[in-house]
């Protein structure tokens, strides 16, 4: 199994410190370098992945990648570069359906899992599923592993009332205020480089099927 290397984190590390055009262009070898030992990585990582669901096994790691150049037109952060590799893994902003991601930065690497950011028609389905299937959704939730590393849904965006079309009193009213369906793993460095980090991730990942499971089912 391949790994990542230390050499990326310490590119990554650079870039953060050095975050403008003129020090990218003259240290490309060492993007390029990177991109190729994440992309390799990845390889490894949806082959190991597509074992608990096959799917997967149709994701070209290179597609999968996302560019390392910010688009800045509407930020007021103009540093045209990320300081970090992601990947999609069959989830993405404005995703129709429930996927997996994995964030390479130092200090703050992560996996998660879910849909983020859905169409608001997604989203409605998605509630509604939750509404009507609430012990269904819990039960995965309080699942003992799923919890253990998974200790509570993302709660940015949250909205403050019960959205339209469902009664305050509802059960799962807490839930069906979410934006976002995402769960999150926290990854150190060392865990990051560790040799059996393929191996490790895909555990982790395995663990999110169920919860990605329950939120495609309408869309099945």
């Amino acid at each position: 199994m391949n790994t990542v290397n230390k050499d990326t984190l310490s590119f990554l590390k650079k870039l953060t410190k050095n975050n403008n055009r003129e020090w990218f262009n003259e240290n490309k070898n060492l993007y390029t370098q990177s991109q190729e030992n994440v992309i390799i990585f990845l390889e490894d990582l949806i082959r190991e992945m597509a074992g608990f669901d096959e799917e997967l096994g149709k994701i070209d790691a290179k597609k999968a990648l996302f560019r390392i150049y910010r688009d800045t037109r509407f930020s007021k952060d103009k540093a045209p570069y990320k300081t970090n590799f992601g990947a999609s893994l069959g989830m993405g902003k404005g995703s129709q359906k429930g996927g997996y991601y994995l964030h390479i930065e130092p200090g703050k690497s992560f996996l998660a899992g879910g849909i983020y950011m859905p169409e608001s028609s997604v989203l409605k389905e998605v509630r509604k599923e939750i509404s009507l299937y609430g012990d269904e959704f819990l039960k995965i939730l309080n699942n003992k592993d799923f919890k253990k590393h998974f200790p509570e849904l993302d709660q940015d965006d949250k909205l403050k009332k019960v959205p339209q079309g469902f009664e305050k009193e509802d059960p799962m009213a807490e839930y069906l205020k979410l934006k976002n369906f995402i769960v999150l793993h926290h990854l150190k460095d060392e865990e990051v480089l560790d040799k059996n980090a393929v191996k490790n991730m895909t555990r982790i990942f395995k663990l999110m099927k169920p919860f990605n499971d329950f939120l495609n089912t309408p869309f099945l």
